[in-house]
């Protein structure tokens, strides 16, 4: 399923979690800065917080412990890069069972309040068929699309893979979740002042 994030289209922040774990943003990412593999203040505070703060920071980028827990314990990273490349192998390695895990703690993509009801009925009737054959949440990255393409790409996308079968579907799944974690972990890592950090780490 939480740090404040940009939402696809004006969507809702998700609701808190109530298990304790920090809520993942509603299926958000952010494109890399220009220089990825730059030093910055933010991957030194990563570096160097506790691992159960770096891990709580993590979870909101992607709900599996498992990926969570070999991202804060491979630390320190050399920079921005290296902590990429990181995340996308421990997202490969993820066993059924984690991907299980973080997707459920993702949010459905959903619409502004203020769309018409006829588009809020169309969008729930999707989620619903896809959340009935899949048996999770559909999860996709929009980084390559406006926000105002953001409703017509998640109702087209949810279309087109309900087409897929069971395993063909858990691939592309993964793969949209390695993307989402990506962008999630450089908005994490962004530089801001310490006090305004989302993650709170108890760095020195």
């Amino acid at each position: 399923m939480s740090r404040p994030s940009e939402s696809h289209a004006g969507l809702p922040e998700p609701p808190p979690q109530h298990d304790g774990r920090p809520a993942v943003p509603v299926q958000s990412c952010r494109p890399a800065p220009a220089r990825a593999g730059a030093r910055s203040r933010g991957l030194d505070r990563f570096n160097t917080a506790s691992p159960a703060a770096t891990e709580a920071a993590l979870l909101g980028c992607c709900g599996s412990r498992r990926w969570a827990q070999r991202l804060a314990a491979h630390r320190p990273y050399p920079d921005l890069d290296a902590l990429l490349a990181a995340a996308d192998e421990a997202g490969y390695d993820l066993a059924p069972a984690d991907l299980a895990e973080a997707l459920a703690a993702e949010d459905s993509p959903g619409l502004h309040h203020a769309a018409p009801p006829s588009a809020h009925l169309a969008l729930s009737a999707a989620h619903a068929a896809y959340e009935c054959r899949f048996g999770h949440v559909f999860v996709i990255c929009l980084d390559a699309f406006l926000p105002s393409e953001h409703p017509d790409q998640v109702l087209a996308g949810i279309r087109a893979r309900l087409g897929h079968d069971p395993d063909e579907e858990r691939v592309i799944t993964a793969d949209e979740m390695r993307r989402l974690a990506r962008g999630r972990i450089i908005e994490l890592l962004t530089d801001k002042d310490p006090a305004d950090t989302p993650w709170g780490l108890d760095t020195p």
